[in-house]
């Protein structure tokens, strides 16, 4: 039973886990606006989405171990996503690639995405207790 439950919430915990990173880099980018030649990084969500369901991470490296002291790599992409530089619209003297009105309104955006997902997830989770308790 449990298991058919996280079935169910799989596809909308995937999702949600993109969506906080995404929001993460947003805000780093936000936070660096004035940091000479920070270049601004985003993730392709779709892209992220459907490689973390089928089980392949975008970008991953993998670190080849030649000997068995060596320390094994933990740099996998988060939730199927690696973060890759966006296209600069409007070059800056500083060499930073952030553009703030872009940076705002796809902060806003994913908020409002990561909104919906909770409610949803919400919604199934409330569905689940009134049939649990139903009986």
């Amino acid at each position: 039973m449990i298991d058919r439950i996280d079935a169910h919430l799989q596809v909308k915990r995937t999702a949600l886990n993109a969506r906080a990173y995404r929001q993460e880099l947003l805000a780093s980018n936000i936070a660096n606006a004035d940091t000479p030649n920070y270049k601004a990084r985003d993730i392709d969500f779709k892209g992220a989405l459907a490689g973390a369901l089928t089980g392949r991470t975008e970008g991953a490296l993998t670190l080849a171990r030649t000997s068995s002291r060596h320390l094994a790599s933990e740099s996998t992409p988060v939730a199927g996503a690696s973060a890759k530089y966006r296209t600069e619209f409007q070059p800056n003297v500083d060499g930073n690639t952030v553009n703030m009105d872009i940076e705002r309104a796809a902060f806003a955006e994913n908020a409002v995405q990561m909104e919906a997902m909770l409610a949803f997830i919400r919604s199934d989770l409330t569905t689940l207790q009134t049939a649990m308790s139903s009986q």
